[in-house]
Formats: structure tokens, C-alpha cells, sequence
């Protein structure tokens, strides 16, 4: 199943209720992720530009957009991300099926038909 990194901020009206009310946000994203036929892996906080940083597993693409989406309209949030993972093997075998590939063409190169 593939898995997927999503980077987020939190806005500043956020952070305020979190100050009111502190909470455990790993245990409010968990039944969504569930509710898409995925399991999350990991959950942190971070200092820096981003805010949280959460792995999951998830059966498709339109189930990470799915949460994208959701958690995003929801509007506590200043900027969301989403990464598509690939394990070390999944790389290893783009790059043998990438060294396969016979018909790129240079950026300001035309490619020119057979035989002319």
C-alpha cells in the first residue's frame, strides 16, 4: 500500500485553542485516516516552518487527497502538503525501469522523425 508524508501548519487561532485547550491531535487524525482505509504510521510536532509531520499508509492517491482536501477545508490550518513515499525498493526499481527509457528528448532540442 503506498505510503505518504503530510507537512502542515497550524494558523495562528490554532495555536491559541491549543493554548486554552491542549490536546493530542495524533488521536483526532487517526479515525480519518482510518475512515480512508489507511493507518497512521507517525506523528510529530516540529519547530520550523512546518508545524506537524504525520506518515501514513494508505490504499490510493485519492484517499490521501481525500484527507488533503478534508483536513484542509476544516481552516485551521496555514498550509498543508502531501509527499507520495517510496520505500527503497520501489526507488531501486524506478531506477532499473527509468535506465529502460530510450525516447527523452533534451529541454531546446526538437526530435527529429526516423530516417530524416
Amino acid at each position: 500500500m503506498p505510503h505518504y508524508l503530510f507537512r502542515a501548519s497550524y494558523t495562528p487561532e490554532a495555536w491559541a485553542d491549543f493554548v486554552k485547550n491542549p490536546q493530542n491531535r495524533r488521536e483526532a487524525i487517526r479515525p480519518l485516516i482510518a475512515e480512508q482505509g489507511g493507518t497512521l504510521e507517525s506523528f510529530y510536532f516540529a519547530f520550523g516552518p512546518d508545524d506537524i509531520f504525520l506518515t501514513c499508509e494508505l490504499p490510493s492517491d485519492s484517499a490521501a487527497a481525500t484527507i488533503a482536501i478534508a483536513v484542509g477545508a476544516a481552516g485551521f490550518l496555514s498550509s498543508l502538503s502531501t509527499t507520495v513515499l517510496m520505500t527503497a525498493e520501489e526507488a531501486e526499481e524506478a531506477m532499473r525501469l527509468a535506465a529502460q527509457v530510450k525516447s527523452i528528448t533534451p529541454p531546446g532540442q526538437v526530435r527529429q522523425a526516423a530516417g530524416v
